[in-house]
C-alpha cells in the first residue's frame, strides 16, 4: 500500500512542478514597451497554456493508470495468498477445491481494432454477477484510436492495457500473408504474460472481441473451475460447442456438458500452471493449431457445453470470415439460465465420464448414413455411426452437416474419437470402432 501511495505523491509532485516552472519562465520574461512584443507575449502565453494544459490531460491519464494498476495489483495480492505461500498437506491428495463463491476469476478481454468490442463488454457487464469476483481486464493490440476511445468509454470498469509493441513481424515469404497471425500470438503471449506474471492471478477466462456471451457465462465458469482443479486430466474449460448449429443441439438439455480431445478456445479458462508450462514454448503464430497438438495436449481434455455460452459476430478478421459464413454464424447461444454451481458435475471427472459415456455410446444401435438421411428407423431413438478411417469420418461429417476438419487427428468437439450431435431430432454419435486405440496425427 506505501508503493501505491509513493507512485501518487510523485504524479503530484510531478504536476507542481511543471506549473512552477511554467510561473518561473513567465516571472523571467523581461518587460515590453511595443505593442508587436506584447502581441508576441501573449501568443506565447496561450501556447505555453495550451501545452500545460496538454500535459495536465497526460498527467491524468498517467495517474490514472497508476490507480487502475496497482489497485488491481494489490487487490490481487491480497486474494492470492494461498498460492504464494501454500499450506503444508498432511497426506497425498489434493487440496479441497475453494468455494465457489469465493473464487476470484478475471475475464481477459483480448481486443484490437474492433469497435464492436462495445457489444462484448455490454454483455459481460449486463451478465456478471460481482465486479469483485470478475474483474475485467482489456488487453489492446494495434493502438486503434476508436477502439481505445470505446474502451475508454468504460471508465474504471476496466482495466486497459497496452501492448506495447506494434511493430511488423518478421516472417517467412511464404508467410507474408499470414501477419496478422503472428501479431495474434505476440499478443496472446504478452496478454497473458501480464495476467499471471503482473497481475498474478490464480486463473483467467480468456474471450475476444468479437464474442457475445450468454446469460450463464459466468455461472458455468464458476462452477467448472473446481473441477479443473481437481482433475489434470484436464487442461481447460470451452464455453464452445464446435458443432453448435441450432438444429444440431438438444435444446432441452442446456445443463449437458462433455468432455473433449479438442481444443475449442472461443471463451476458455485456463490456470496458471498451464501458462507456466506453454508460455516457454509460445508459438509464433497459429497458436490454436499449436494448442491442438500432442506435444502441448498430452493426452488432456477439456470441458464443453451442449449448446455454447458464447457466439462470435466477427465476420471481419485475419480468417478473412473462414468458416464463418457456413458455421459460425449459426451457432446457437444458450438462452436459458442453468445453476451449474447448484449441480453434481463430478460425473465429467475422467474415471467416471468413461464409465458412463462410453458404455452408453457403444450400446447404441449402429446405423448407416443413409438411414439417418433418410430419417429412417426411427423407433431407434439415439443411434451410432461408425467409421473406420480419416476418409470415412470426413464424408460422414459433411453428409450430416458436421465440421469435418481434424487438427492432429482430433475431430471438433472429439472424444475418444467420438462425436456428439442431434439429427433429425434424435441424438447421435460418430464414433470409431470399440477397440479404438487412440489419435493418428496424420489425419489432419
Amino acid at each position: 500500500m506505501l508503493k501505491k501511495s509513493s507512485w501518487v505523491l510523485w504524479g503530484a509532485a510531478l504536476f507542481i512542478a511543471w506549473n512552477c516552472l511554467l510561473l518561473l519562465f513567465l516571472g523571467s520574461r523581461p518587460p515590453s514597451s511595443s505593442s508587436s512584443s506584447s502581441s508576441s507575449l501573449t501568443a506565447e502565453v496561450i501556447r505555453l497554456a495550451q501545452d500545460a494544459e496538454t500535459e495536465l490531460e497526460r498527467q491524468k491519464e498517467l495517474l490514472h493508470q497508476i490507480h487502475l494498476y496497482s489497485g488491481a495489483l494489490w487487490g490481487r495480492r491480497r486474494t492470492r495468498g494461498a498460492r504464494i505461500t501454500p499450506k503444508p498437506s498432511s497426506s497425498s491428495s489434493s487440496p479441497p477445491p475453494p468455494p465457489v463463491d469465493a473464487v476470484v476469476l478475471p475475464v481477459l478481454v483480448l481486443a484490437c481494432d474492433r469497435s464492436t468490442v462495445r457489444r462484448c463488454l455490454d454483455k459481460i457487464f449486463l451478465y456478471r454477477p460481482s465486479a469483485q469476483r470478475f474483474p475485467v481486464i482489456v488487453s489492446q493490440d494495434c493502438g486503434h484510436a476508436e477502439t481505445a476511445r470505446v474502451i475508454a468509454s468504460y471508465g474504471d470498469a476496466v482495466v486497459h492495457i497496452h501492448q506495447p509493441d506494434l511493430g511488423d513481424i518478421p516472417v517467412p515469404a511464404e508467410h507474408r500473408k499470414f501477419q496478422g497471425y503472428y501479431k495474434i500470438a505476440r499478443h496472446y503471449r504478452w496478454a497473458l504474460g501480464q495476467i499471471f506474471g503482473v497481475f498474478r492471478y490464480r486463473a483467467v477466462i480468456v474471450v475476444e472481441d468479437d464474442l457475445e456471451i450468454a446469460p450463464d457465462f459466468f455461472e458455468y465458469f464458476q462452477a467448472a473451475f473446481p473441477l479443473l482443479l481437481a482433475d489434470r486430466s484436464l487442461w481447460c474449460v470451452s464455453a464452445w460447442n464446435d458443432n453448435g448449429k441450432e438444429q444440431m443441439v438438444d435444446v432441452s438439455q442446456a445443463e449437458l456438458l462433455y468432455r473433449t480431445d479438442f481444443f475449442p478456445g472461443l471463451g476458455w479458462l485456463l490456470l496458471a500452471e498451464l501458462w507456466d508450462e506453454l508460455e516457454p514454448k509460445w508459438p509464433r503464430a497459429f497458436w490454436d493449431d499449436w494448442m491442438r497438438q500432442p506435444e502441448q495436449r498430452r493426452d488432456r481434455s477439456c470441458i464443453r457445453p451442449e449448446i455454447s455460452r458464447t457466439m462470435t459476430f466477427g465476420r471481419k478478421g485475419v480468417s478473412h470470415g473462414q468458416f464463418f459464413d457456413q458455421y459460425l454464424k449459426f451457432i446457437k447461444l444458450n438462452d436459458r439460465f442453468v445453476p451449474f454451481t447448484q449441480l453434481d458435475l463430478s460425473y465429467l471427472k475422467k474415471e467416471e465420464y468413461e464409465r458412463s459415456f462410453l458404455p452408453k455410446v457403444y450400446a447404441a444401435p449402429e446405423v448407416k448414413v443413409e438411414e439417418l438421411q433418410g430419417n429412417r428407423r426411427r423407433e431407434l431413438g439415439t443411434v451410432r455411426l461408425q467409421y473406420s478411417g480419416r476418409d470415412s469420418f470426413k464424408a460422414f461429417a459433411k453428409a450430416l452437416g458436421l465440421m469435418d476438419d481434424l487438427k492432429s487427428g482430433v475431430p471438433r468437439a472429439g472424444y475418444r474419437g467420438i462425436v456428439s450431435f442431434v439429427y433429425r431430432g434424435r441424438r447421435v454419435y460418430l464414433a470409431p470402432p470399440a477397440d479404438w486405440t487412440g489419435y493418428d496425427p496424420s489425419w489432419s
